[in-house]
């Protein structure tokens, strides 16, 4: 349920994190299965594994990526609900992009809390939350919400900064050069 970029930056994360405290483990997990997924723009995400085998593991972050077709067969899937509801109730976080913080919606994940997303779907979350579109990443708590593909590197750094600390995170932009 983590997309390539984002799976890409923790990953790299991992590197220099592990140098100097704690590592980040990623676990891609697949939807459907372990099979590639071609999602949008034609981009093939591989599945570390699936989600059914990892649905009982406990994760310090659930990121659920964005996409219209994607985002929507999350908000679908029981699976997915129960995994998030799970989270929720162990105060772990979640962490939603671009389309993605409607299946958040769609299971009353975070309800009245601070969020944002791709424009678009503002009025879909808005009676439900309290939308911020002026932001590109939003934390409330255990929720961390982000705009879109323009700001997945802030949504990645804000993922990393709750992991292992904001000088790790800022570590890990410098060696960006973001």
């Amino acid at each position: 349920m983590l997309g390539r970029t984002w799976a890409t930056l923790l990953r790299g994360t991992n590197s220099i994190v592990q140098q100097h405290t704690r590592s980040i483990a990623v676990t891609v997990a697949g939807l459907a299965g372990s099979e590639p997924v071609k999602c949008s723009r034609d981009v093939v995400i591989v599945p570390d594994t699936s989600l059914e085998s990892v649905k009982a593991t406990k994760f310090d972050v659930v990121i659920l990526p964005g996409g219209l077709g994607g985002s929507k067969a999350l908000a679908a899937s029981a699976m997915v609900g129960e995994i998030l509801k799970q989270q929720e109730k162990e105060n772990r976080i979640v962490a939603a992009i671009c389309a993605a913080p409607t299946a958040l919606a769609a299971f009353d994940i975070g309800k009245g809390k601070s969020l944002t997303s791709y424009p678009s779907f503002k009025s879909q979350l808005e009676s439900h939350y309290k939308y911020i579109d002026d932001q590109k990443v939003i934390q409330d708590g255990n929720l961390i919400t982000s705009r879109g593909p323009g700001t997945a590197f802030d949504f990645g750094l804000k993922i990393a900064e709750v992991l292992a600390g904001p000088e790790k995170a800022a570590e890990v932009a410098k060696g960006m050069l973001l």
